[in-house]
């Protein structure tokens, strides 16, 4: 696999020590981007799967987190987000012309993992529209030893006085050409820009919001607003096409913050009560950045990974 290097910003709350970054180039041609924290002795490679707007260095925190527990990390920039391709024009806008051209992304990456020979077994960590990707991959044969999801996109949350509308504009204005707009409500400047720390939907800890927000600021191309009709279509159809499809056997974990106000609860709920060999983890007070959270929060949840992952090891 042809691997180049990337940039990987290390100024502003870095990873470990000796992190690093290729490009990626997809079977459609699109370029993506991976990072990986290496770490000696590894007892295995978690392949983290962000979210929608997120990118790689966001998770160095979460490297660290799991290099102390024996675990590699790698990342990646999906296309249209981070450093990856743009796919429209307005590169603040989230755009996906279909969701399972993610699939194409998670065999980039699974080729990268293996060519830069990251330490086996793989493990899955997926967090909301990265759980949604992770979902689709596991059930489809993704070669890792477990899987775990943190407040997972296995539904589209809209206000139930707003449901209507959104699937209508979501079909609708792709049809007339507009399918590159935002849905009424959504902008471009990203979250953690636009909103007060008060109150906020990521997280309860006030140094890991600024260090989001100190992120963006300091490297300002890796912003993302918010998602074109398109997206919200195809996002729509991922979740009801993956909702009609049974769990894959593999063991699987999910926590899901208390106060989790960003992705469709029931969904959650349903899939794990359905998942042989699977679990939900409610975590108390948590907001949706549970691997972001205050460090009461974050610990128990940081143990109970390592002891998912690991204990499906056998020596």
């Amino acid at each position: 696999m042809d691997l180049t290097p990337a940039p990987l910003f290390t100024d502003v709350h870095p990873g470990p020590e000796g992190g690093v970054a290729h490009w990626a180039v997809t079977s459609d041609q699109k370029r993506i981007r991976v990072g990986h924290w290496p770490l000696e002795g590894a007892k295995g490679t978690v392949l983290l799967f962000p979210g929608r707007t997120e990118y790689i260095e966001k998770y160095g925190v979460t490297a660290r987190d799991l290099a102390a527990r024996g675990l590699a990390t790698m990342a990646v920039d999906w296309r249209g987000q981070g450093l990856a391709d743009r796919l429209i024009p307005d590169p603040l806008i989230g755009h996906v012309e279909a969701f399972t051209d993610y699939q194409k992304d998670v065999a980039a990456m699974m080729r990268a993992a293996r060519a830069l020979h990251l330490p086996r077994p793989y493990f899955l960590l997926a967090h909301s529209m990265g759980g949604c990707i992770g979902l689709r991959a596991v059930m489809e044969g993704m070669g890792v030893q477990a899987a775990a999801f943190t407040g997972p996109m296995w539904g589209i949350y809209v206000k139930p006085h707003l449901r209507v509308l959104a699937k209508t504009l979501a079909h609708a204005m792709p049809r007339i050409g507009k399918g590159h707009g935002m849905p009424p409500g959504t902008v471009k400047e990203p979250y953690v820009i636009a909103a007060p720390f008060e109150d906020n939907m990521l997280t309860t800890d006030r140094q890991m919001f600024d260090m989001m927000r100190d992120q963006l600021e300091a490297h300002p191309e890796l912003s993302l607003g918010g998602p074109s009709y398109v997206w919200l279509r195809e996002a729509f159809a991922e979740t009801n096409h993956l909702a009609g499809r049974a769990a894959p056997n593999l063991p699987s974990l999910t926590w899901l913050g208390t106060n989790e106000r960003i992705v469709a609860l029931p969904p959650i709920h349903e899939r794990m009560e359905n998942w042989t060999g699977g679990r939900l983890e409610l975590v108390q007070g948590a907001e949706h950045e549970i691997l972001m959270e205050q460090e009461a929060i974050r610990v128990p949840v940081l143990d109970g990974l390592e002891q998912h992952f690991l204990g499906t090891v056998t020596t």
